[in-house]
């Protein structure tokens, strides 16, 4: 496996208190895959896009990306690790591109600061900027872009040094539906000509269409996957939802699942010969009613 994650755990303080961002967090992806992880607000998703990116470190577990082990870099060694191994792409386009260069510009700056010659900077730049649909706007500034231009070139910057990690956080957050599929065609484009392993971090849901696998996140975990699968002989693709059960045998169930059937503090267990029924517990909910019968009564 190209990235493995052994129970990641990350806890921020702040002020007098603790906030736990990740909570033993298993998770692989391999090489070459485009994949994304999707979530709400504060389940983990970002924290553990930082923690690939070398900007930030676990309070606890492993954490290894090809042949580095992030936990045991020197500080010289992550300055490598972030210039050489992963490009960022940020959902801010003010975060990815420098206003006053050009877009081919801004896709050589990286090459410069990394002593690549002028003549390989200019061909690279011209290649990556072609690759993201963009080979009529090297000579543009970024106010001369549209929002979703700007993230195209902002995705040939951060694969100007051949890193192997391609992060994205909200590639496509800030532009309209048309914008984001160019976006999403462009890194689907870049993982298969280049083999780099792209990562996308995302509350859109409906990204399940346009990557391989995606990994839900809820409260510091891993808790589902989608996977998609073309059928033997390039027939149809077909997606499957998972549950991630985690080495102590936990499982979250899908909220949807748990909202539907009205399930709330306990559920029932049945094992089948091939599978295990999940049940609502009617009979705490009516033990929970007659109490609440009765409190009434007495008041």
């Amino acid at each position: 496996m190209f990235i493995v994650c052994d129970n990641l755990v990350k806890i921020y303080k702040v002020a007098t208190l603790e906030v736990v961002a990740l909570q033993g967090l298993d998770l692989q992806i391999a090489a070459g895959e485009m994949m994304a992880l999707v979530g709400p607000s504060g389940s983990g998703k970002s924290t553990l896009m930082n923690i690939l990116g070398g900007l930030d470190a676990p309070t606890a577990g492993r954490v290894y990306v090809g042949d580095y082990n992030l936990l045991q870099m020197s500080g010289r060694e992550q300055v490598l690790y972030r210039r050489k191994m992963v490009g960022f792409v940020w959902q801010q386009t003010a975060r990815n591109l420098l206003p006053y260069l050009t877009a081919q510009e801004n896709v050589e700056l990286p090459m410069a600061l990394n002593h690549v010659a002028s003549r390989e900077r200019r061909e690279r730049s011209k290649m990556l900027l072609e690759s993201v649909g963009l080979s009529d706007r090297l000579e543009h500034h970024p106010n001369r872009l549209s929002g979703g231009e700007q993230q195209r070139v902002a995705i040939a910057v951060a694969l100007a040094n051949k890193p192997q990690l391609l992060l994205a956080d909200e590639p496509t957050g800030e532009v309209d539906s048309e914008a984001a599929k160019a976006i999403f065609e462009a890194m689907r484009n870049l993982n298969e000509e280049m083999g780099v392993t792209i990562v996308v971090v995302t509350h859109d849901y409906t990204v399940a269409s346009r990557v391989d696998r995606v990994v839900g996140f809820r409260d510091g975990r891993t808790s589902t996957e989608v996977l998609r699968r073309r059928g033997e002989d390039g027939g149809a693709i077909t997606e499957e939802e998972f549950a991630i059960l985690d080495r102590a045998g936990r499982l979250q169930l899908p909220q949807p699942y748990i909202e539907t059937l009205e399930m709330k503090d306990r559920v029932k267990l049945r094992l089948r010969d091939d599978h295990i029924g999940v049940y609502p517990d009617r009979e705490l909910e009516v033990r929970h009613e007659h109490a609440a019968g009765h409190k009434g009564e007495a008041e």
